[in-house]
């Protein structure tokens, strides 16, 4: 009997992880959709709340400039408290501020509801990875990092898309609405199916900001830190031009748009799985120096372009946003290794706080080259092509710098097997209130 026990035991331990990557790649959605939607409502928001592009500009930098301080302040006191309730606060604050994005009735009370979804969304992110750390050891850490990316994948083919056409038809107000709704069964679940996962806490009591101090000082996490904002500065002085490009040199169409996130998103979710289980493996780092090259060649190739078919391109973009992905699983999964467990939470809300920061470099970088000719293409954007592979090829020499801290890779094993510990008794609590 105790034998079978066991065995029931690992079985139900292994769907809890599994419940557990699910609810985390749901909140993955939720997010990348709220910060993604805005972009393509664009219009319509100029139009219903009569702002200027330059006021636009101030509803999507404000997010990320939220969620670059709150990730910063975070950093510092994140590890004082359980990951599963830290987890539920985030979440939380952040649906409500993605519903007030929805009942905002002017321009200036939705800036102040981007700020809110900033601050909360922009660490669910880096807690998202802690608890990846915390929960599955570091021989499995790649696919569970691969499967949290399909989050991203599925806001790519479904959420973007369905979001702009909810909010063609029915307003801009109602994609948010519906998105935080739409997040509830995750909140809902998260105290049921993942472990407290506190094991961490009491084990530092350092003063916030000494706490901060130790997270910038210690050099393999500056390591880390310099992969993950060399790959940021590197895809973000691209992206955020390549619709104006695609649209302006190319001959896209504003409708054919939509189709770039469908191709990107159905080839990620098809590729990220296989990236993950590849990198666990054959390691981390031998799997990021094969796909991130190619990465490089893609936004050489993407800023080159010349008058193509539509569907040429949104297959060529497809295929850079499945290898922009697909670099990032092995990367997160160094990045996390790379940090002791005490510290994770704290480190990751830093990485997350650097990535957004990160990226508003890399669009300043690329919006100061690139320029506007008189019939709207855009000029010198294939010399920020040559920077993006140039940061790509950098990252290269970067991550094999990264090292595995101490206790990184055995700690998320301890953790897994106190859950089970806690569901083994919480099973025979539930058999001996039944008898």
């Amino acid at each position: 009997m105790q034998v079978e026990g066991a065995s029931d035991d690992g079985a139900f331990q292994r769907r809890r992880e599994q419940l557990v990557v699910l609810i985390l790649a749901a909140v993955q959605f939720t997010t990348i959709v709220d910060f993604m939607i805005v972009m393509p409502l664009g219009p319509q928001l100029m139009r219903s709340l009569q702002i200027y592009p330059a006021q636009f500009g101030v509803i999507i930098s404000s997010y990320t400039f939220a969620a670059g301080v709150a990730g910063l302040i975070a950093s510092s006191v994140v590890d004082r408290f359980a990951r599963r309730t830290t987890f539920m606060t985030l979440n939380a604050g952040f649906l409500l501020g993605t519903l007030c994005c929805g009942l905002a009735p002017t321009y200036e009370l939705l800036v102040v509801a981007r700020i809110v979804t900033g601050a909360f969304g922009g660490i669910l992110g880096g807690m998202a990875m802690a608890i990846i750390g915390d929960v599955f050891p570091e021989q499995r850490r790649g696919r569970a990092t691969g499967s949290l990316m399909t989050g991203f994948a599925l806001a790519s083919v479904a959420g973007v898309p369905l979001g702009q056409l909810l909010g063609t038809n029915f307003g801009w107000h109602v994609p948010f609405v519906t998105l935080a709704i739409a997040g509830i069964p995750a909140l809902v679940l998260t105290p049921f199916a993942m472990p407290a996962l506190d094991t961490h806490v009491g084990k530092s009591h350092e003063h916030p900001l000494r706490s901060l101090i130790e997270t910038f000082s210690d050099a393999n996490h500056l390591k880390a830190f310099a992969l993950i904002v060399t790959l940021m500065v590197g895809s973000f002085s691209v992206f955020p031009y390549l619709s104006v490009f695609l649209v302006g040199n190319i001959g896209i169409t504003e409708i054919q748009l939509s189709l770039l996130y469908v191709a990107g998103g159905v080839l990620t979710l098809a590729t990220a799985p296989v990236v993950g289980r590849l990198a666990d493996r054959h390691g981390k780092l031998k799997i990021y120096r094969i796909v991130a090259p190619g990465s490089a060649v893609m936004f050489v190739v993407l800023t080159h372009l010349p008058p193509v078919h539509a569907a040429v391109a949104i297959a060529l973009f497809g295929v850079m946003m499945a290898f922009n992905v697909g670099r990032m699983i092995p990367a997160m999964a160094m990045v996390t290794s790379s940090v002791e467990p005490r510290r994770r939470g704290g480190f990751l809300s830093a990485n997350s706080s650097l990535q957004h920061i990160a990226s508003g470099i890399g669009a300043s970088i690329g919006g100061a080259i690139i320029s506007k000719s008189a019939d709207g293409k855009l000029e010198h954007f294939g010399t920020v092509g040559w920077i993006a592979a140039g940061a790509t090829v950098l990252s290269l020499w970067l991550a094999g710098r990264v090292r595995v801290a101490d206790g990184a890779a055995t700690s998320a094993e301890a953790i897994s097997l106190a859950a089970a510990a806690e569901a083994s008794a919480d099973a025979g609590e539930t058999l001996i209130e039944a008898t």
